[in-house]
């Protein structure tokens, strides 16, 4: 399916969304009036136009071009970052709200945000020039512009540290050689942040731009898992990279665990929608669907299902809204956002596991979104750091004992 034919597909769907959100502990109390309008805003918009197009999307593995700008629109790029670039300048809380919203749409959609906005202009911010900034943020933040990330490589993704790929310093210039992998965006990037070593073996971030002689972006085909999302490689071949396209403001490996710091945050937000979706969706089937004469909500081992989904959402919800209030007051530490991750992504599987079994064997097709996000979420458990590196990040925490060396 094209481009073209994906958006007349979806200017003949109707919205059909019927999530509703289970707010056991009445969060929503702590939140500001404007937390509540970004996250309902957020909402109308996926409802409106993720929900009717993900599905084909999913089957057909194309990434819906058209919603580049859209996310734009509404502030789901950089949300956090200052006005004064294009941002939104707001507070942790509603950039993780918006994560949560976009993921219950699908992850693959939340993971074209999160890149954008924690992975490519948080570094740019964070570590760039004030050219740099001027340069790039504002285009990034209306989608003008995409971006994408590339840290890991074809054999080295858990460790960092021990990166190939190289820049060599030829005067005028740099020279980038070297190769990374599962970069999402990277088929349609216009820029990418990479993190490459110098001659001294220092790790130095750049901004490589679409163009550049010996630059491509092969995509990566046949996945069972954020079908709708684009994924690629990055490939230098002596790539020129201008001076003034280096960070000024980091070096090592502090640089990419800061960016992924940010990302890790945005996705133990995320991670909540995907699972609320699929808890909304066992519970409105489990009303529907007869067995033995009567609804099977009214039987023991689904209401049991049912009330552990809730409680372990519940908690989940619980401990995002503790991190960003944490993050907004300069707190939060990596040990806890690696908490977070772990805890919720881990949450949103057994979530989707479970309720995938209360609707048995309709639970696998395409008529309702449980088993793309279960699919989903095995790439969102993997990326962004591991389920086991975040449980070693955490041992490291608690005893001081470094299990990595």
């Amino acid at each position: 399916m094209t481009q073209e034919e994906l958006l007349k597909f979806k200017q003949n769907q109707k919205i059909n969304d019927q999530f509703k959100q289970p707010d056991f502990y009445e969060i929503d109390d702590l939140l500001t009036e404007e937390h509540k309008l970004i996250r309902d805003s957020i909402r109308d918009w996926v409802k409106k136009e993720i929900s009717p197009i993900i599905d084909v999307c999913c089957h057909e593995a194309i990434f819906p071009d058209f919603i580049k700008k859209g996310l734009g629109e509404i502030g789901c790029y950089g949300p956090q970052l200052p006005v004064e670039y294009g941002c939104g300048g707001l507070d942790y809380i509603s950039y993780g709200l918006a994560m949560q919203e976009l993921e219950r749409g699908d992850s693959g959609i939340r993971s074209t945000a999160s890149v954008q906005g924690s992975l490519v202009m948080y570094p740019i911010y964070k570590f760039g020039s004030e050219e740099q900034k001027r340069k790039y943020l504002p285009r990034l933040a209306s989608g003008e512009i995409m971006g994408c990330f590339g840290l890991t490589e074809p054999n080295h993704g858990s460790d960092p540290g021990a990166m190939i790929t190289r820049i060599e310093d030829k005067g005028d210039y740099y020279l980038l050689n070297g190769a990374k992998m599962w970069i999402s965006n990277a088929p349609f990037a216009d820029i990418a942040v990479v993190w490459a070593k110098d001659e001294k073996g220092i790790v130095r971030g750049l901004i490589a731009e679409r163009g550049m002689e010996g630059l491509s972006t092969p995509e990566t085909h046949k996945k069972w898992s954020l079908r709708a999302s684009a994924t690629g490689e990055l490939v230098f071949d002596n790539v020129k990279i201008p001076k003034e396209n280096i960070f000024p403001n980091v070096q090592g490996l502090k640089g990419p665990l800061t960016c992924l710091n940010s990302a890790r945050y945005g996705i133990s937000w995320g991670v909540v929608g995907a699972a609320m979706d699929c808890y909304d969706t066992a519970l409105r089937y489990s009303k529907e669907r007869k067995q033995f004469g009567k609804s099977i909500s009214g039987f023991q081992l689904q209401q049991k299902k049912l009330a552990e989904m809730l409680t372990d959402i519940t908690k989940a919800q619980l401990i995002c809204w503790r991190l960003g209030t944490l993050m907004n007051e300069g707190k939060a530490t990596p040990s806890q956002i690696s908490l977070a991750k772990r805890n919720n992504v881990d949450m949103a599987l057994n979530v989707a596991r479970t309720a995938r079994q209360m609707l048995g064997a309709m639970g696998i097709t395409g008529d309702y979104p449980i088993m793309r996000h279960m699919m989903n979420l095995e790439s969102v458990v993997t990326y962004e750091g591991t389920h086991d590196i975040h449980l070693l990040i955490l041992g490291y925490e608690i005893t001081g004992d470094n299990a990595f060396n």
